[in-house]
């Protein structure tokens, strides 16, 4: 680990046992801890002993990236938390994004400190659905145009990948994962298996396996992640299973 001054830092689902100890050096080495205040909650309050805390509620994005910014800035090491992984749908992106605009990418040395993603934690809670090719997608307008995010979910499907959907419903957006689902069937079988997490590594964690055609959308909230199988995924025994292709090698190698 370098000697940043501004560390992005992912911590994993929830669970203090999937932070990574790269995770947990630069907290420790922390004089200031910002991000988002649900995500803040997950760190043990022993950690943040004598540290200052920094945190903002839902879509103050920039705020908090600014605080961080604005504490490396005073010469204090500083963390920005973010859930899972900073790099894939956090906020690594956009505190390098408000240091270029800032001109200060070359000034505050930043270390971006990879996490568990949210994905990862949810495909070993299911068995293993990620074993090839797979995308993520998420259902949130918010920053992108619902246009933008049904021909991802075309291209996704009719390329036969398997297709992780993030943020898929909340109650202000309520139909967005029916209509991902209707969009996947137009390429996919009903009987495809589809898994669905919620809380991966939190309390009340939750993992079960439907299909295309059964899976509920009001089962789904924001808290969960949706895993929709490719042509070969299959469920067994409560699993999802999307096989790497091994008994293909085989089968060629025996002709």
């Amino acid at each position: 680990m370098h000697n940043a001054q501004l560390y992005v830092v992912g911590l994993g689902p929830g669970n203090p046992d999937g932070i990574t100890p790269q995770a947990r050096e630069a907290i420790r080495r922390a004089d200031c801890v910002a991000g988002y205040r649900l995500y803040v909650d997950l760190i043990p309050p022993a950690w943040l002993e004598g540290k200052t805390v920094i945190t903002t509620g839902m879509r103050h994005e920039q705020e908090r990236c600014q605080a961080a910014i604005d504490a490396a800035r005073a010469g204090h090491v500083t963390v920005m938390v973010c859930s899972g992984d900073a790099g894939i749908y956090g906020m690594s992106g956009l505190v390098l994004e408000m240091l270029e605009a800032q001109g200060l990418l070359d000034s505050i040395p930043v270390e971006v400190v990879a996490g568990v993603p949210a994905v990862c934690a949810a495909a070993a809670l299911l068995g293993a659905p990620l074993m090839h090719d797979f995308a993520c997608v998420s259902l949130s307008d918010l920053l992108t145009p619902w246009e933008v995010i049904e021909r991802r979910l075309h291209a996704a499907c009719a390329a036969d990948f398997v297709l992780a959907l993030y943020n898929p419903r909340s109650r202000g957006r309520d139909w967005q994962l029916a209509r991902a689902l209707e969009i996947a069937r137009e390429h996919r079988p009903t009987a495809t298996p589809v898994g669905l997490v919620r809380q991966a590594g939190r309390a009340g964690e939750e993992a079960s396996v439907h299909t295309l055609g059964s899976l509920n959308p009001e089962a789904v909230d924001m808290l969960s992640i949706v895993i929709i199988g490719n042509s070969a995924s299959r469920q067994c025994c409560g699993r999802m299973i999307t096989p790497r292709g091994y008994a293909l090698r085989d089968r060629h190698a025996a002709e």
